[in-house]
C-alpha cells in the first residue's frame, strides 16, 4: 500500500475545512441535521430484526477509516434494541478474504456488542466485496434465526471493489436480505447504489455523519418492520447530495513541438496539445429520508438574538445575551447594573436641524428613564456643542431621575457651526470634573462619551477622538447611516458604532446601546483568535448542588463570549469529584447552540475532590492531537473549584504548563493561597473570590485574561504531536520528530514495518498549500490527516 499523495492528502484536508464550514453537508442545512440528531434520541427498533455488519478492512480504506468504521456500526446500535428475541448484531470483516468477526447469537447485550466492535482488529488486504457476499450466500447470517424473521445486511466501505459484485449483490436481494451500503471517506456512489436494495436513496447512507446515519437506517426501517416514530414525528424527504473524490484529465494548455514535413529532411515548429490528471469533488444529488420530530424552538420564540435551548419535544428555554433577559424570552433588560461616568454629548449645530436636535432629546430622556433606577450606580451627565461646547449637566449633578429629565427639557437649539473635533477635545479635558464623596477616594470608575450626531463633522475628528481616547474615555458613536464612516473614525471600533435607518429605529437601538455602555472592560471574546480552551469544574460534595449550578452557569455564560467552530474557538468540558470525566471533547460540538445545550446536562456529583485527577484527566485525554486539539493553537484550562482537594494539583498543573497549556485556576472560598499560586503557577493566573455570588462579576477579567493567551505567541510543538516518545524539534514555520525505534512524520510505523513512500505521480502542489493556509487564517502551518493512518501531519507551507 502506498502512501496518499501530497496533493490527495491536502485535497481531503480542504474537503474537511469545507465540511466544518457546513459547505460540505451531505444534507440539508444545520437547522434540519439538529432536528434529526433530536429525533435520533428518541429512536429505537424493538422487532425480531437480525442485523449483520459487512465492514471493510482492506488497505483502500486504511486503519484510520477503518477506526471511523467501526465507531459508526457502533452508533447504529444505539438505534437498536438488541436483546435475544428482539435484534441480534453480527460482524464480517472482508478484505482479501471474509473473517466471521463474531455471529449473531454470541453477545446478547447492546453493550457487549460495542465492546467487541471496539475491540475488532483491523486486517488489511485488497478489497473482495464479491467474496464477502458469496460468503454469506453460502454460509447465511452466522448465528441468525434461519431467515424466521428479516434479515438486514449493513455493507460499509468506499466502493471500490477489485472483483465483480454485481451478480452477487443482485443474489442476495432475492433472497429478501434487506441491503444498506455506507459509504465511508469519499466514497465510489455507484458501486454502493448498485449493492443496496430498492429504493437506493433510502438504502445509502454516509458513515460520515453517524447521528444522520443512524436516523436513515431507523426511517427505512420504521415502516413495517420497526415499531412506529414517537408521537408527532414522521418522516420526511428532502433533496440531498452525495460526494465523492474522482480523478479527471483536463486540457491544462499547448506547447511547442517539431513535426515531420513532406519535404525530404525537414521538420516544421507545431503546438501540440498536453493534458493533466487532477483529483475534484463530484456531486451527486439525491434525495434523502429522515425522521423529523416537532421542536419546541420552530416558532423561534428567543427574542434579540437569544438561543433556543429544546428540553425534550414541548419544553424550551432562552440563553438571553447581555443587556437582555426582561422576561423568559429575552425582552430587553433596560437597567444599566454596571458602574460607570456616563456623559452624552449631543450635537446641537445647524447641520442636525432642530428636529435633529429635538430627536436626540427625546432619545435621550426615553433611555435614561428606562435605565436609571434609584439605586442605579450610573453617574449621568449631558454636554451639547457647535461652535462651542457646554456642560449644562455635569456628570453626578442629578441622583433624582424627575430633575435630571427636568434638566433635560431645559436644552436649546444653538445651531452653529458641527466642530465635533473640538467638542471631544474639551470633553476629555473638561467633561468629567465631579469632586468624589470622599476627598481621600479616587474616583476610578470608567468614563463613557456617547456621541449623537447627523452632521459631518467641520473639523478633524480624528487627532481630538485619539486624545480622548489617550484619556480613558470609551467612545460610543450614535447617528444616521450617512455617518458611519466618521463615527467608526471617533469611536476606532465598528462594534462601538451605532447607525439607525430610521428615527423609529433610533429607539430601537437603545438595548444596544445599554450593552455597549456595560461592555466596558468586558470584552466579547476573542472574535476571530483561534484557542482550544477546556473549563474542568468542581462538582463535589465540597461545592454542594446550588453552587454547582452556579458555577455551571458560569461556564455557560462565558460560551456566549466565543466564536465557537472547528477554525476558531473550540471548548471542551470536564467534571470531576474523586475521578475526572470528559462530558465533551474539543472535537464534539462545531456550534454555541450545541454546546450551551450540552452544558445544561453535566450531572452534580457530590462525592470528595480531586483537582490533581481533573487536571492529568485533561492532559491525557483532553488536551491531546487524538481529542482534537489542534497544533499550533493556543491552549488554556480553566479550573473552577471551591479549593478542596488541591494537595495533589500542582505536579499536574505544571505538566500541563511544560505543554503549552495556561492554567487558569478560579477558587470561590477560603482557601490557601501559597497551595493555589503552586496550581496557577502565577498570580495572574490565579482568580480568588469569597462567594459563589460574586462569581459573575468576575467574568470579565477572566475572558481578558484567556484572550490574551488567545493573541500570544503559538509554540507548533506543544503539545507535542510526536507518538511513541518521539522528539519534536521546531524549524521556519514547521515542525519535525526525531524518532528512536519508530519513523514516519510523528514517529507512527515501526521500523520493521516496510517504509511508505509519497506518490511521485501527484507533486505536492504550492498553489494547494497557499490556499490551505489561506482557509486557515494565515496560518504559515498546513494540518495534514493521513487516510491510511488516522494521523496529523504538520508541514510548513
Amino acid at each position: 500500500m502506498n502512501l496518499l499523495s501530497f496533493e490527495s492528502i491536502c485535497i481531503f484536508l480542504l474537503s474537511q475545512a469545507l465540511l466544518a464550514l457546513g459547505i460540505q453537508q451531505i444534507h440539508v442545512g444545520q437547522e434540519m441535521i439538529g432536528k434529526i440528531s433530536a429525533a435520533g434520541q428518541l429512536m429505537q427498533c424493538s422487532a425480531s430484526l437480525d442485523v449483520l455488519f459487512l465492514l471493510d478492512g482492506s488497505y483502500s480504506i486504511g486503519k484510520g477509516s477503518f477506526e471511523r468504521s467501526k465507531h459508526f456500526a457502533g452508533k447504529l446500535c444505539d438505534a437498536l434494541d438488541i436483546h435475544p428475541d428482539r435484534v441480534r448484531v453480527g460482524m464480517i470483516q472482508f478484505s482479501s478474504t471474509p473473517h466471521l468477526e463474531f455471529p449473531l447469537d454470541s453477545y446478547l447485550t447492546k453493550q457487549e456488542v460495542k465492546e467487541r466492535i471496539k475491540r475488532t482488529v483491523f486486517r488489511g488486504g485488497s478489497t473482495e466485496t464479491g467474496q464477502a457476499l458469496k460468503y454469506i450466500l453460502h454460509k447465511g447470517f452466522p448465528g441468525g434465526r434461519n431467515s424466521s424473521v428479516p434479515e438486514v445486511l449493513i455493507i460499509i466501505s468506499d466502493g471500490k471493489s477489485q472483483g465483480s459484485t454485481a451478480r452477487p449483490a443482485m443474489q442476495v436481494k432475492e433472497k429478501h436480505i434487506t441491503v444498506f451500503a455506507v459509504g465511508i471517506k469519499f466514497p465510489r456512489w455507484e458501486e454502493l447504489q448498485a449493492l443496496s436494495s430498492e429504493p437506493p436513496e433510502r438504502h445509502l447512507l454516509f458513515a460520515g455523519d453517524a447521528d444522520d446515519a443512524a436516523n436513515g437506517l431507523y426511517s427505512t426501517l420504521s415502516d413495517p418492520i420497526c415499531t412506529a416514530t414517537a408521537p408527532g414525528c414522521k418522516v420526511e424527504s428532502h433533496p440531498c447530495e452525495r460526494r465523492t473524490l474522482e480523478t479527471v484529465k483536463e486540457l491544462a494548455g499547448n506547447y511547442v513541438c517539431w513535426k515531420g514535413s513532406k519535404q525530404p529532411n525537414a521538420v516544421q515548429a507545431s503546438l501540440c496539445p498536453f493534458t493533466r490528471w487532477k483529483r475534484v469533488l463530484i456531486k451527486h444529488p439525491s434525495r434523502c429520508f429522515r425522521t423529523v420530530c416537532p421542536d419546541p424552538c420552530d416558532s423561534q420564540p428567543c427574542q434579540n438574538g437569544g438561543t433556543c435551548v429544546p428540553e425534550g419535544l414541548d419544553r424550551y428555554h432562552c440563553l438571553c445575551l447581555l443587556g437582555y433577559g426582561g422576561d423568559d424570552h429575552c425582552a430587553a433588560k433596560l437597567s444599566l447594573e454596571c458602574g460607570v461616568d456616563l456623559l452624552f454629548l449631543m450635537d446641537s449645530s445647524a447641520g442636525v436641524t432642530l428636529e435633529g436636535f429635538l430627536r436626540f432629546k427625546a432619545f435621550l430622556k426615553r433611555f435614561l428613564q428606562a435605565v436609571v433606577g434609584q439605586d442605579s450606580p450610573v453617574s449621568v451627565g449631558v454636554a451639547q456643542y457647535d461652535d462651542n461646547v457646554k456642560v449644562p449637566i455635569e456628570p453626578g449633578q442629578h441622583k433624582d431621575t424627575l430633575r435630571l429629565m427636568k434638566s433635560i427639557d431645559a436644552l436649546n437649539f444653538s445651531g452653529g457651526r458641527t466642530l465635533t473635533g473640538r467638542a471631544l477635545q474639551y470633553i476629555a479635558q473638561h467633561g468629567f470634573r465631579s469632586t468624589p464623596v470622599f476627598a481621600d477616594v479616587q474616583d476610578d470608575l470608567p468614563r463613557v462619551v456617547v456621541l449623537l450626531t447627523d452632521s459631518k463633522s467641520q473639523d478633524s475628528v480624528a487627532e481630538a477622538a485619539k486624545y480622548a481616547k489617550d484619556q480613558n474615555l470609551f467612545l460610543i458613536g450614535i447617528g444616521s447611516s450617512f455617518m458611519r464612516a466618521e463615527l467608526t473614525m471617533v469611536t476606532g471600533n465598528p462594534q462601538q458604532t451605532i447607525v439607525y435607518s430610521d428615527p423609529q429605529d433610533l429607539f430601537n437601538r437603545m438595548p444596544e446601546l445599554q450593552r455597549k455602555i456595560c461592555s466596558v472592560g468586558n470584552p466579547e471574546g476573542c472574535q476571530a483568535q483561534s484557542l482550544d480552551l477546556a473549563f474542568a469544574v468542581d462538582a463535589s460534595s465540597g461545592v454542594g448542588l446550588e453552587n454547582f449550578l452556579r458555577l455551571r452557569h458560569f461556564v455557560r455564560s462565558s460560551c456566549l463570549h466565543f466564536i465557537i467552530n472547528r477554525d476558531v474557538t473550540q471548548i471542551a468540558l470536564v467534571a470531576y469529584g474523586s475521578k475526572a470525566h470528559t462530558v465533551f471533547a474539543l472535537d464534539t460540538h462545531t456550534s454555541s447552540s450545541a454546546v450551551l445545550q450540552a452544558i445544561e446536562q453535566v450531572p452534580f456529583l457530590g462525592d470528595s475532590a480531586s483537582a490533581g485527577s481533573a487536571l492529568l484527566h485533561v492532559y491525557s485525554d483532553v488536551m491531546t492531537v487524538q481529542k482534537g486539539a489542534r497544533p499550533g493553537v493556543n491552549k488554556v484550562l480553566v479550573l473552577l473549584t471551591s479549593g478542596g482537594g488541591m494537595q495533589d494539583a500542582a505536579a499536574p498543573a505544571q505538566q500541563l504548563r511544560h505543554n503549552g497549556i495556561l492554567v487558569f485556576v478560579v477558587v470561590v472560598g477560603d482557601t490557601e493561597r501559597d497551595t493555589l499560586l503552586r496550581v496557577a503557577g502565577s498570580p495572574n493566573y490565579l482568580v480568588h473570590i469569597s462567594s459563589y455570588e460574586d462569581l459573575q462579576y468576575y467574568q470579565g477579567l477572566i475572558m481578558e485574561r484567556i484572550c490574551e493567551e488567545a493573541r500570544s505567541p503559538v509554540n507548533l510543538c506543544k503539545p507535542n504531536p510526536c507518538m511513541n516518545q518521539g522528539v519534536c524539534i521546531l524549524g521556519p514555520g514547521s515542525y519535525r520528530c526525531e524518532c528512536h525505534g519508530w519513523e514516519g512524520p510523528h514517529c507512527e510505523t515501526s521500523k520493521h514495518q516496510q517504509p511508505l513512500q509519497p506518490d511521485p505521480t501527484s507533486p505536492w502542489s504550492r498553489e494547494t498549500a497557499v490556499a490551505l493556509g489561506e482557509l486557515f487564517g494565515g496560518q504559515a502551518l498546513v494540518l495534514m490527516w493521513s487516510l491510511s493512518y488516522g494521523k496529523w501531519w504538520g508541514l510548513g507551507c
